[in-house]
């Protein structure tokens, strides 16, 4: 019978053309305008896992857009892996930037892809990554080589805070009930240098509202005798953080982990070059938190960013118009022993302290999450440390990564089970932005890597 490795090499082609399928839908979770796109992708998907050989598969209804699932037992003294990915993806805006058309895939050679990168929203974050494991079960499948059980949990939330996914979770216990939860939605250091994830940031995600006179107003008439809006959010941002780029809430970092010298010393043995970081993003130099190096600061370190800012006239020409409001999307990251509820309300707390007499301020929480830790002594972790140095040929590093997915802790909290974090896209990829794109090395070494993991899961379990 046919290798798993060769019906693999086989089907590359037929692999790719199906991604860029399911890439051409818009399958943007955040905009109800697409929310038929986001239930033709939740379809597509559920399609994909039952031609694979999936049993059980559902399209399941939630408060907001769908959950696929399906599963494949093929002995229940067998351990269960469960692969959780998302079919929804970030808005692509501003649409300007894209190079071509957001779901419009195209396959271009780049410096960091010399084999080729499909460009496309969701082609690394997350329907490349989730969709290597479809097509990893489906070679096993073909092949009579599916050493576990398998279950699939691919939800249409997670860009927008997987706010129905608890409620999902708590309902269905006994359907999910797994051994381990695998994700792909993670990176690698870089193609010469695989690692794994082994720590994410939570989240606090607000939304402030400066208000100031009752309606908008002349600024000739009125500018230098009312407070404008728009001005006094810019002041009340930039007064978040000090001259050593620390943020000023009080309490922020009360809870943050401290970690040793000696674990920041090995932290920073990972292959970085500042002047190519530098370099791949055209900046003239890096900005953070003094004491703590690129690395450190993206990883172990809380940060809080605007993430749009907006308010006025901003169409062509002028208006000399001075604004009766002013708005900002404010992003928190967090690291481990922070609450992402305790900061919120911090920041709430402090935000409508620091505001002027001039204005009326309102804070309006959006998602958040926990940081996550993951051990790295036990087989699940082991199981993804020997696929990745089977297909990669040298042993994966492990490293903690700034983003965030909030559904981890949640897994744990709620399922009582540890995730492995095996990503498989580069921080370079251009994910949340224009240009977005996942490497065909990339995409291939995935779906090869992940029957190794199974593989390696089942001989350690026993």
């Amino acid at each position: 019978m046919q290798t798993t490795q060769q019906f693999i090499k086989d089907n590359q082609e037929r692999f790719l053309e199906e991604l860029l399928d399911l890439l051409r839908i818009p399958s943007v979770s955040a905009d109800p305008a697409y929310a038929g796109d986001v239930r033709k992708t939740a379809d597509a998907v559920a399609e994909h896992l039952s031609k694979a050989g999936a049993d059980n598969v559902e399209v399941i209804e939630t408060a907001g857009h769908p959950i696929v699932f399906g599963e494949k037992i093929v002995d229940a003294a067998k351990p269960t892996v469960m692969v959780y990915g998302h079919y929804d993806v970030q808005p692509p805006d501003p649409l300007d930037l894209w190079e071509s058309g957001p779901f419009e895939p195209v396959i271009k050679k780049t410096k960091l892809h010399p084999d080729g990168a499909i460009f496309a929203r969701g082609s690394c974050d997350d329907k490349g990554q989730m969709f290597m494991h479809v097509k990893a079960f489906e070679a096993m499948m073909a092949t009579d080589n599916l050493p576990c059980n398998i279950k699939f949990m691919i939800e249409g939330e997670e860009e927008v805070g997987s706010e129905h996914l608890g409620h999902f979770l708590e309902e269905n216990k006994e359907k999910l009930a797994c051994d381990v939860i695998l994700i792909s939605d993670t990176s690698i250091i870089n193609n010469d240098t695989p690692s794994i994830t082994t720590g994410l940031r939570g989240l606090s995600y607000v939304e402030v509202e400066v208000t100031g006179p009752n309606r908008d107003l002349h600024s000739g008439v009125y500018g230098g005798a009312v407070g404008n809006p728009i001005n006094v959010l810019c002041e009340m941002i930039a007064g978040m953080m000090d001259e050593n780029k620390h943020i000023t809430i009080p309490g922020f970092y009360d809870d943050v982990e401290v970690i040793s010298m000696e674990e920041r010393a090995e932290m920073n043995k990972a292959p970085f070059n500042l002047e190519n970081y530098k370099e791949d993003l055209s900046i003239g130099d890096v900005r953070g938190e003094d004491g703590f190096t690129t690395l450190e600061r993206t990883s172990i370190r809380p940060t809080l960013d605007v993430n749009g800012i907006w308010g006025g006239y901003i169409g062509e020409g002028a208006k000399t118009v001075l604004p009766s409001k002013a708005f900002a999307k404010i992003s928190m990251r967090l690291v481990p022993n922070q609450d992402p509820d305790k900061i919120t309300q911090l920041f709430q707390d402090y935000f409508t302290s620091v505001a002027p007499g001039e204005v009326q301020v309102e804070v309006h929480p959006h998602h958040g999450g926990y940081p996550v830790v993951t051990p790295t002594d036990t087989p699940e972790y082991q199981a993804a440390h020997k696929a990745m140095e089977a297909t990669f040929g040298k042993a994966p590093i492990p490293k903690r990564e700034g983003g965030s997915i909030p559904i981890v802790a949640l897994f744990e909290s709620v399922l009582g089970v540890k995730s492995v974090l095996m990503g498989f896209g580069l921080d370079s990829d251009a994910i949340h932005s224009p240009n977005e794109h996942y490497g065909l090395f990339n995409y291939y070494k995935g779906i090869e890597t992940i029957p190794y993991y199974y593989q390696y899961y089942a001989e350690m379990k026993g």
